[in-house]
């Protein structure tokens, strides 16, 4: 191929990332969350989002120690031993995996806020999926093309590409670690974003240092691409000055494993930060969590798999900490975990555990309020391979607080980016000047049993709001999916009594969720007729 003609062709593709000493930039053309925020200053704001691939277990994740009985009878072969999982101060019916001591060290220091059973209505079990939703923030029956962080940045940045970089905003709008840039990032038009490769191709850029190209018909002009791109991409040239600015001073950091560990991957954006790019949101990731076998080892639960991952998560997040604080910029970052689904409560026959709802989520940082929001999930005496974990909070409350309480935008833009309003979670420190303490959120409302359980034809639930307000009542198979909607109306505060009906409901086990636009609770009922 001439090579006019290998430009043109390369220049017209989106697919095709330009390479700089192996540093593969993908120039906003398929990103959006990691400019969603948009704070400019060298001393911005900055949120990092560590994504789970696969679908972590959250049951072992974050352990229900009041729940421990039933679990133990539905995950035999999985669940941690009682005596090996972490104790967290202040928080005596839920601990950590026994690989997971950093991330207990900072809960106990602070700086760790646990969002019980994420989800959506209507979960999906499909990964690419699953993750969409996650990704663009919308309804699981609703395919949205954008990205949340990708609408804010359209706002934000007007008619984006073009004249960036520029005063205003001479850095790249949002970094993602890895060969592709996510549909986080993805606005109406454009990509908000670019891609770095891996670590390693990275510092290859940063120390000067030139892969060999290949020995074939193609390597002059891949030399020549390469040429290029260092002499007229200016997003790598700050990268780089950024890079060579910045330090990192923790010791902490785990020894690297192979390509994208993500303990590497955190420290470059620690060094990037340091260095002074005002880019506002990276994007990390780590993979393995579809764990359907070998998820832990048969000699010890505390082992296998799950465990490495937990152990290099937890390792990285809080070398990563301790990085911040030792530079002097922890009090402006906060990071956040996710992953595009949990795992069912049973476990599998090959030593896993399958595709699920309901997970935990992690937020670290100087500015999140410590401890736990939510409730231990509850799990039911007896189980089927079916069952998931309820959602009691939705993943978009996660973000819309992200976007108000941190990045401080107007609750209209919120609402606007975000598709529609939904309600915010205590999760930074300046975010609770109107709840006195998390019990207000744990007590917003409830319910006891209903009575009798198992249940024929009816059953009686007595409930309570505290507030009052818009409550509904919903009736879930295990799957996640919404079969019946007993009542969504406003109820003044106080005690309620309310006869459900199931004689329309076949036999099985089943969800029964009260939830008002804060948060939800759920119990396991059985249909026995």
């Amino acid at each position: 191929m001439k090579r006019r003609s290998f430009l043109k062709t390369a220049a017209t593709s989106t697919v095709v990332p330009i390479t700089i000493s192996g540093l593969g930039l993908r120039t906003y053309n398929s990103t959006s969350l990691l400019n969603a925020i948009g704070k400019r200053s060298a001393d911005g704001k900055v949120l990092v989002i560590i994504q789970l691939n696969g679908g972590n277990d959250g049951l072992n994740t974050v352990i229900p120690l009041d729940q421990y009985s039933n679990l133990s009878k539905a995950r035999s072969n999985v669940i941690i031993e009682e005596s090996k999982v972490l104790k967290l101060n202040g928080w005596d019916k839920t601990g950590l995996h026994p690989k997971m001591t950093g991330i207990q060290n900072l809960f106990n220091d602070g700086k760790v806020n646990v969002v019980h059973s994420i989800g959506y209505p209507q979960p999906d079990f499909s990964h690419f999926r699953a993750t969409d939703i996650w990704m663009s923030a919308s309804d699981s029956n609703k395919i949205v093309t954008t990205g949340w962080m990708g609408r804010y940045l359209n706002s934000k940045y007007p008619n984006f590409p073009t004249n960036y970089p520029n005063t205003i905003m001479p850095d790249p709008l949002a970094i993602q670690i890895g060969s592709l840039v996510s549909l986080t990032f993805m606005g109406p038009t454009t990509g908000m974003g670019m891609a770095i490769t891996d670590p390693s191709t990275f510092y290859s850029l940063v120390d000067n240092v030139s892969p060999t190209v290949p020995n074939t018909p193609a390597g002059e002009e891949l030399a020549f691409i390469r040429l290029m791109a260092q002499q007229t991409n200016e997003y790598a040239d700050v990268i780089k000055g950024a890079a060579g600015k910045g330090k990192n001073l923790s010791t902490k950091y785990p020894t690297s494993n192979g390509r994208n560990n993500l303990s590497e991957q955190l420290k470059i954006v620690a060094k990037l930060i340091h260095g002074g790019l005002q880019t506002p949101v990276y994007m990390v990731s780590i993979g393995g969590f579809d764990t359907h076998s070998n998820q832990v080892d048969t000699a010890s639960t505390a082992d296998g798999d799950h465990a490495t991952l937990l152990k290099s998560l937890s390792d990285a997040i809080e070398a990563f900490q301790d990085d911040l604080k030792l530079l002097g910029i922890s009090d402006r970052v906060v990071g956040m975990t996710f992953s595009e689904f949990g795992r069912r409560i049973q476990s599998n026959g090959s030593g896993g555990t399958d595709h699920g709802a309901g997970a935990p989520l992690i937020v670290f940082g100087d500015a999140v309020q410590p401890g736990l929001i939510g409730n231990n999930p509850t799990i039911p005496s007896t189980t089927t391979v079916n069952d998931n974990v309820p959602m009691q909070f939705d993943f978009r409350q996660v973000y819309a607080t992200i976007l108000k309480d941190w990045f401080e935008l107007p609750s209209a833009d919120v609402d606007s980016i975000m598709g529609g309003a939904f309600d915010t979670l205590p999760i930074f420190k300046n975010s609770m000047s109107n709840i006195e303490d998390f019990a207000d959120l744990v007590t917003q409302i409830g319910m006891d049993a209903i009575q009798p359980n198992p249940i024929s034809n009816e059953g009686v639930l007595n409930f309570y709001t505290d507030s009052g307000g818009s409550i509904s009542l919903n009736l879930y198979n295990a799957q996640g999916s919404r079969i019946k909607t007993f009542f969504s109306r406003d109820f003044s505060a106080g005690s309620h009594t309310y006869m459900a009906n199931f004689e329309d409901i076949p036999n099985g086990n089943y969800i029964l969720q009260l939830s008002s636009r804060i948060k939800s609770q759920s119990q396991f009922i059985q249909i026995l007729k």
